[in-house]
C-alpha cells in the first residue's frame, strides 16, 4: 500500500467542518503535489467563527505546502455547482464529510438533514457516475447501529432500526452508495465514526458544551443518569484512518455471472474502548483545571445534573475495529485523557487568551 497520497486531485466536502479541516491539513502536511478542493456551505448550525478559524489554519499551512488548495463556498444540494466542480477539476478521490450533524437537532429541524445528507449525497453519487473517480470515501456514523443490544458494534451487524432521522440519513447514504457501486462500478468506502472529539471541535458535542456551560457557572446535564458509554475517538485518529482508507479503494472485480461485484466497503473507526460518561466528565474537569480554564476550587458537584435519556440517543456506542486493523494495519490509540488535555489547552488559547 502506498504510504502517502501523491499528485491526486481531491475533493473534501465539509472542509470547514471539524473532521474535514483536520483531514485537509493532514493531506497538505503529508501529501505531495496534490490539488485539494474544499467545499463547505459555512452554515450557522454552530458558531461560524470556528469554521473561519479552521479555514484560516488551512490557509496558513497551504502557503508552505507542496500542493494546491482551493476553497469554494457552496451547498452540496446545489446540483449545478457539484456538476461544474467535477467537470472542471476531474477529481481522483472524493471525501464526502459534509452533512448536517447532530442527533437532537434532527428532531426539530428535519428539512436540513434531507437536503444535505440525502439530496447532497445523491448529487455526489451522480457526479461520480458521470465523472468516474478512483475512490469515493464518505462519512457514515455509529448512530446507524440504533438500539442494537450486541456490543461491540460490528459492520456485519444488521442496522435496520435507526432511532433518529440523522441515523436514518446515514444508513441511507450507505444503501445509495452500495447501489451506485453495483450499478456503475464506483469504488466506495463508508466510515462509521464513533463520537469524535478534539481541539476546535463541534460546540454541540458534550465535552465542548459542558466546558462552555461550566465557564458560565451553568449546570451540565448528564443523560441517562450517567449510565451512558461512549467510544470517544480523537480527531487525529479519525483523520489517520480516513487517510489510509483513501489510499486503498475496494477492488473492482467481476462475479461468476460476469457482472461487477460492487467495489463497496464499510468500516468502523472508533477507539474500541468505551468510557462511562461520568468518568469522562471527571477527566474533562481535571484537564480544564490543569489548563487553567477553570479554577482549582471550582465546585463541579454543584453544577452536575443527572437526567433521563434524550429521544434519539442510545445508551452505549462501542466499535469493533478489527476489519480496519486487518485491512489497513491501523487502530486508534489516543487515550481520553491525552485527547481532552489537548482540547482543554486549545480552548484556553482560543477563548481565554
Amino acid at each position: 500500500m502506498v504510504d502517502r497520497i501523491n499528485k491526486k486531485t481531491i475533493l473534501v466536502t465539509g472542509a470547514a467542518g471539524f473532521i474535514g479541516s483536520n483531514l485537509v491539513m493532514e493531506l497538505l502536511r503529508t501529501g505531495a503535489k496534490n490539488r485539494i478542493v474544499g467545499l463547505d456551505n459555512m452554515n450557522d448550525y454552530y458558531d461560524v467563527s470556528l469554521k473561519e478559524y479552521r479555514l484560516g489554519e488551512i490557509e496558513k499551512l497551504a502557503k508552505e505546502a507542496d500542493g494546491e488548495w482551493a476553497f469554494i463556498k457552496g451547498n452540496l444540494a446545489d446540483r449545478a455547482l457539484i456538476d461544474r466542480l467535477f467537470e472542471e477539476y476531474k477529481f481522483d478521490i472524493v471525501v464526502n464529510l459534509a452533512a448536517q450533524a447532530g442527533v437532537r437537532y434532527s428532531i426539530t429541524n428535519p428539512d436540513v438533514y434531507i437536503e444535505s445528507n440525502i439530496i447532497g449525497f445523491y448529487n455526489i453519487l451522480e457526479a461520480c457516475r458521470k465523472h468516474p473517480v478512483e475512490h469515493l470515501v464518505y462519512a457514515s456514523s455509529s448512530s446507524v447501529y440504533g438500539s442494537n443490544k450486541k456490543v461491540p458494534y460490528s459492520t456485519d451487524d444488521k442496522v435496520d432500526n435507526p432511532v433518529s432521522l440523522y441515523a436514518a440519513t446515514k444508513k441511507s447514504n450507505e444503501l445509495l452508495a452500495h447501489a451506485y457501486s453495483k450499478l456503475y462500478n464506483i469504488p466506495s468506502t463508508g466510515l462509521r465514526f464513533f463520537t469524535v472529539y478534539g481541539p476546535a471541535g463541534r460546540p454541540d458535542m458534550a465535552y465542548f458544551g459542558f466546558t462552555n456551560k461550566l465557564i458560565r457557572g451553568q449546570d451540565i446535564q448528564i443523560f441517562n443518569y450517567g449510565n451512558c458509554m461512549r467510544d470517544f475517538t480523537y480527531v487525529d485518529d479519525i483523520v489517520e484512518g480516513v487517510k489510509r482508507v483513501m489510499m486503498k479503494a475496494p477492488e473492482k472485480k467481476n462475479g461468476e455471472d460476469g457482472l461487477p461485484i460492487p467495489p463497496y466497503k464499510v468500516y468502523n473507526i472508533g477507539n474500541n474502548h468505551p468510557e462511562n460518561l461520568l468518568d469522562f466528565v471527571n477527566i474533562l474537569q481535571e484537564e480544564l483545571v490543569r489548563a487553567k480554564v477553570l479554577p482549582v476550587d471550582y465546585d463541579f458537584e454543584a453544577h452536575k445534573k443527572l437526567v433521563p435519556m434524550q429521544p434519539g440517543d442510545v445508551p452505549v456506542t462501542y466499535a469493533d475495529t478489527s476489519a480496519l486493523e486487518k485491512d489497513f494495519g491501523f487502530k486508534p490509540s489516543t487515550s481520553l485523557r491525552e485527547g481532552l488535555r489537548k482540547f482543554a489547552e486549545w480552548y484556553r488559547e482560543f477563548y481565554l487568551s
